[in-house]
């Protein structure tokens, strides 16, 4: 009786052992399809009718739909590439050309005070026109990748040294200040990052009337560098905050404003490819602070 149970332990040890050897290849093997599909190196292999084989094949067949919607994805984003490009050469030049002959008509001594009036809308409307296009072209180009943001550890001080809005604040009466800001540093595209303050401050100018203030300051916390826009504008309600950021959004208020809504949207998307991000505080009447956190590693 010893000898029959012994038997029987060898065999349901060997079975086991068997079942294991068996499902270690099978695991083996889909580990090996994943890690090809994730190194876009995955082939067609020859698979049997049997059972565990069998989830071999519809492994193939859900990766080899993967690669296929991935390399769609490649080429229509390739297209994409192309057709902005497209889009910015073939739009630049007639939009240079009116504004050109707007200019060049408005000058005209022949005209009366009418059609001059005319030949300057058509002047600041084709300028909204170029700022449009070329912001769009940006945003585009940002979203598909064609733009590459490459942060580095760069200067605090330096990027809001390099902000100016002063020209516009002095035009419409409004205080420009900035606060002393600590000599630290952050990991941030600098080109990049100065539009997207840049953007922001132009907002701030914006919306901020005549007697205003429009104050610039920084500070160092241990996993990010702080930049703080701060004006004493119209503002907005919490519930504006969330939608300000959406492309083309304008507030009811501002419609008579001059601008598209694209601005923050961009700087948005820029800080955010830094890894970083912009946190809003403020109410209606009394202003509002853009707060803009750049990470330091």
């Amino acid at each position: 009786m010893k000898y029959l149970y012994g038997l029987i332990l060898l065999i349901l040890l060997a079975v086991i052992a068997a079942l294991y050897r068996y499902t270690s290849k099978i695991l083996s093997t889909l580990d090996k399809m994943i890690d090809s599909a994730i190194d876009d190196t995955f082939t067609e292999h020859t698979f049997t009718e049997k059972k565990l084989s069998k989830i071999e094949s519809k492994m193939y067949r859900y990766l080899s739909s993967g690669n296929t919607s991935l390399r769609q994805i490649n080429a229509e984003k390739d297209s994409i590439k192309t057709l902005i490009s497209d889009i910015s050469h073939q739009t630049k030049t007639p939009v240079s050309n009116i504004l050109l002959y707007s200019q060049l008509l408005k000058e005209s001594p022949c005209l009366d005070d009418s059609t001059r009036r005319l030949a300057s809308q058509i002047e600041e409307q084709t300028e909204k026109l170029s700022f449009l296009t070329a912001s769009l072209i940006k945003a585009s180009r940002l979203e598909n990748g064609i733009i590459n943001v490459a942060p580095e550890e760069n200067s605090i001080r330096k990027l809001v040294e390099c902000v100016d809005c002063s020209d516009a604040a002095d035009a419409k009466g409004i205080r420009w200040q900035i606060d002393p800001i600590p000599d630290c540093s952050a990991v941030f595209d600098f080109k990049w990052t100065l539009e997207a303050i840049s953007n922001i401050v132009d907002n701030a100018v914006k919306y901020t009337p005549a007697g205003g203030a429009i104050t610039i300051s920084a500070r160092e916390y241990e996993m990010f560098a702080r930049i703080d826009i701060a004006d004493t504008g119209i503002g907005m309600s919490e519930e504006e905050t969330a939608k300000i950021f959406t492309r083309f959004y304008r507030s009811p208020e501002v419609r008579d404003e001059r601008g598209v809504g694209i601005g923050l949207y961009l700087a948005r998307e820029i800080v955010a490819k830094e890894g970083g991000y912009i946190k809003v505080t403020s109410s209606k009447g009394t202003g509002s602070v853009f707060s803009v956190f750049l990470p330091k590693k």
